[in-house]
């Protein structure tokens, strides 16, 4: 076995989410060992950044005004080592519908960037915005697409016959827009379809306000196993305002569920050729969609299952990382490890 180069993960958000999911599947992924040795580091979110010792240093941070002088001094003791960041949160739709004072943010990122030897960003869509904007330097910006073990969705029986359970999975939160949803859905006539929600967060006591009385609307909570969630509904909507990637898209389309989702940042990537947008956070038009989706026969409709996301991620990994070291894991672009469940492309 070679000395393989070391990798070490910062974070700043310890609570179960996407950016941790893609961490433990960095940290377990048989690929990803291949290329390196990958290790995380959680660290204060307001607080110096600590002192590291690895071949390459890679940031999931949150960036902002209070955290640029110890990203700067943190800059100055590693002047040596290889930084890369991703950038998991920013996005062209999440500043226009978050940020008052863009020109003063945009100074903030930028600043922060030019700190990165390489930034990744999670979504073409994101990637062309933060050129757009000069965010970040052509030549030090990449595309990698996060990725979680599919497995398990593969495996699963994909939908069939007319959709009857509409799925909402993700954090109860404005973000989501599943009070779009829900709003959306209670236009429908339909009283043999439902709802199924399944998240917890901050928006949970006034979504089930929201959600009244209609007995087709029900709340399921968190839950650990999202490949059983996934498994119980027909068909996933996603009506995020804002989405750098959009995982639950991802999975659903490894699982055969159609997607109905939002044609905003990285939702446009995540859902791929096989998914539905809907432009715009309109009721009415929300409405519509759904209508047509609960009408059309999900067995007549292709399905890619997601096949090779794992071994992409790995290989653009692997790209990054050899650049830095010299070290290059040609096996990533061999291996089966992921082809168990794994259906051909379509």
């Amino acid at each position: 076995m070679p000395n393989l180069p070391h990798v070490l993960h910062l974070v700043d958000d310890a609570t179960p989410g996407g950016v941790n999911r893609v961490l433990e599947h960095i940290q377990t992924c048989p690929l990803m060992d291949r290329t390196a040795r990958h290790s995380l580091r959680v660290v204060s979110r307001n607080g110096a950044l600590p002192s590291c010792d690895a071949d390459i240093i890679v940031s999931h941070l949150s960036l902002n005004w209070r955290r640029l002088p110890s990203l700067i001094a943190f800059r100055a003791r590693h002047a040596g080592k290889p930084l890369v960041h991703v950038e998991h949160s920013y996005t062209e739709a999440f500043t226009a519908l978050n940020v008052p004072s863009k020109l003063r943010f945009f100074t903030m990122l930028r600043t922060s960037l030019a700190l990165f030897d390489n930034v990744v960003a999670v979504s073409q869509a994101q990637a062309d915005w933060m050129k757009r904007r000069r965010l970040a330097a052509a030549q030090t910006l990449r595309v990698i697409a996060p990725v979680v073990d599919l497995r398990d969705f593969r495996a699963l029986a994909p939908a069939d016959g007319t959709p009857r359970v509409i799925g909402a999975i993700g954090r109860l939160h404005r973000q989501k827009g599943f009070d779009i949803l829900i709003r959306a859905f209670r236009r429908l006539p339909n009283q043999d379809v439902s709802l199924h929600i399944h998240g917890a967060g901050p928006e949970d006591a006034a979504l089930r306000a929201l959600a009244c009385d209609d007995p087709r609307i029900r709340f399921f909570g968190h839950s650990d196993h999202p490949d059983r969630v996934m498994q119980s509904v027909d068909l996933v909507a996603i009506p995020s305002r804002w989405e750098a990637f959009g995982l639950v898209a991802l999975e659903a389309r490894a699982a055969g569920r159609p997607v109905l989702c939002s044609g905003v940042d990285g939702l446009t990537m995540s859902a791929g050729r096989d998914g539905t947008f809907v432009y715009g956070q309109e009721e009415a038009g929300w409405a519509q969609a759904l209508a047509t989706a609960l009408e059309a026969d999900t067995v007549k409709q292709k399905s890619s299952r997601a096949v090779d996301c794992e071994r992409e991620f790995a290989s653009a990994w692997s790209r990054l990382i050899a650049d830095h070291t010299g070290y290059d894991a040609t096996a990533v672009s061999t291996s089966d490890v992921y082809s168990t469940h794994a259906c051909p492309a379509e």
